[in-house]
């Protein structure tokens, strides 16, 4: 079947029988019928529309709470880090003032290279000590911070579907 032989009725009489092509057809329904059904359909909109605001209003507030919440566990970790970063290296420090100590005091160069090599395998593994607290200490704040704002998303995307 292709467009050619399709032919088209209509109930309607045409206004002009000479233009074949530019035929108006007219809509016999009566007014108060059609307000009636396009005030329903308004409500029906309007209706549906309300009770998606009050969702998505709902869903904000709820993610918005997460957001807070992520805040506020994401500064409380990262006043942690900082404590962590602020221990080090003050430990670091102490540990290279003692160092320079025991060089002032070194006799010989056999001293000094003793002294230099005890404190160069003290210090690599302090700071792989101290590599892998702050490391564990990121993880765990990035872990708390993610997870009420993972929960919260859950929630609102079940609530949606």
């Amino acid at each position: 079947m292709n467009d050619a032989n399709v032919k088209v009725e209509t109930n309607a009489d045409p206004l002009n029988e000479t233009a074949k092509g530019s035929e108006k057809i007219r809509l016999e329904v009566p007014l108060f019928v059609a307000q009636g059904l396009f005030r329903g359909f308004a409500e029906q909109g309007a209706t549906r529309a309300k009770e998606n605001l009050e969702k998505m209003k709902a869903a904000s507030e709820e993610i918005g709470e997460a957001l807070r919440e992520a805040y506020s566990t994401n500064a409380t970790g990262a006043a942690d880090y900082g404590a962590k970063i602020m221990q080090i290296s003050s430990v670091n420090a102490n540990s290279a003032w003692e160092f320079l100590v025991q060089l002032a005091g070194a006799k010989s160069l056999a001293d000094v290279v003793n002294l230099s090599t005890v404190q160069s395998r003290k210090t690599f593994e302090a700071a792989s000590d101290q590599n892998r607290e702050l490391w564990e200490l990121a993880r765990k704040v990035a872990t708390e911070t993610a997870e009420p704002i993972k929960k919260s998303f859950n929630r609102v995307l079940h609530k949606a579907s």
